[in-house]
């Protein structure tokens, strides 16, 4: 167990951290461990990635990045402590006593927030970016292989590859694993099925198949009864989702940095009535949306009760072969990856749309 000591200048809190593996992971490499509160992950990380979020913490140059990654609190080695006067922007940082460092850099782990703790049922979608799978220091074996494994799937040509994702059945109370084998059969032409399958609706029972030579668990873009929120929840849901996802395309479009592996992480509420009523307090103004003190973020202001969480959350994350490239321009191929993701939402939407024309 790793115990992180935080002293503040007005009060003393520690925090017990006993890593159990992620059980909600759905793509990247394994070896992620959550906190036994499980509002934090922590994640064995290389150097590269490490002086990335370092560097989103005091570059002004990639300030507007910092809304679309998650919250950064350090690195961990074994036992450590919190150092106050390095954290940023109210994050935590973590410092390493000499006598206890690990100087294997694999045994060194990247703190962050977990971004599916504040869900009851998150439906988890990781989207790899990017046209180049390769890191600048590939050997040309490996730069050969990769090149063949985006030809291959839908990273060439779409810019995105739909890694892994769950989705709730929520009469069984469990989440539903679709593998990295499904994303990595897709087609271009079936990407809208893939995304309809994360986001399915509950209104009608059926619906379409998966292309013949695709296998995947028993999800459908129109799931029916356990799976899939209504219509009316799950079309703002998107249309924020849409706006949030156009930011992020603005922010990279400006940022000169190469990419390689990052992610478009994507975790929604499968719970309807959680759903409904996030997409009520922080969609539709019918609450207060700024962000609370830490002590009372989740009391209403009005009745004491306990706020709703977000309905949904969109992230950057996996930056294990991020490198700033002042100079350089953008990464041309997240950014084609990211109009990929805008389309496929587009089209998600007008079929919700649809579905609600055909209902009335």
């Amino acid at each position: 167990m790793t115990t992180i000591s935080r002293t503040p200048s007005h009060e003393h809190l520690s925090r017990s951290v006993s890593p159990a593996p992620l059980e909600s992971q759905v793509g990247g490499h394994p070896g992620v461990m959550t906190s036994e509160d499980g509002s934090l992950i922590m994640k064995p990380a290389l150097p590269v990635e490490v002086a990335f979020y370092q560097a989103v913490l005091t570059d002004p140059a990639l300030d507007a990045m910092r809304p679309y990654i998650p919250k950064f609190y350090g690195t961990l080695r074994l036992e450590g402590q919190v150092d106050e006067e390095q954290s940023a922007f109210g994050q935590i940082a973590i410092k390493q006593e000499s006598a206890t460092a690990v100087k294997d850099e694999e045994k060194e782990s990247i703190v962050l927030e977990n971004l599916s703790h504040a869900f009851a049922k998150p439906n988890i979608l990781d989207i790899k970016l990017g046209t180049v799978l390769y890191d600048e220091d590939a050997s040309a074996e490996k730069r050969q292989r990769m090149e063949k494994t985006a030809r291959a799937t839908t990273s060439f040509e779409a810019g995105i590859r739909l890694t892994g994702f769950q989705v709730y059945d929520t009469e069984q109370n469990v989440p539903v694993k679709i593998p990295k084998a499904y994303g990595r059969a897709l087609k271009s032409a079936d990407l809208p099925d893939g995304i309809a399958k994360f986001f399915p609706l509950a209104t009608s029972k059926g619906g379409a198949a998966a292309p013949s030579h695709l296998t995947v668990p028993a999800v459908s873009a129109d799931a029916g009864q356990g799976t899939g929120l209504p219509a009316d929840v799950l079309l703002p849901i998107l249309e924020s989702l849409r706006d949030d996802v156009a930011e992020i395309r603005d922010v990279l479009s400006g940022v000169h940095v190469r990419m390689v592996g990052a992610s478009l992480l994507i975790v929604y509420e499968a719970d309807v009535e959680r759903a409904r009523e996030g997409v009520r307090v922080w969609l539709q103004g019918e609450g207060d949306e700024e962000e609370e003190d830490e002590d009372d973020e989740d009391e209403d202001e009005e009745d004491g009760k306990k706020r709703p969480g977000p309905p949904y959350a969109v992230k950057i994350i996996d930056f294990a072969h991020t490198r700033l490239k002042p100079g350089q321009g953008p990464d041309e191929g997240v950014l084609k990856g990211l109009d990929t993701v805008l389309r496929l939402l587009d089209g998600r939407i007008e079929q919700v749309k649809a579905s609600q024309q055909d209902s009335a």
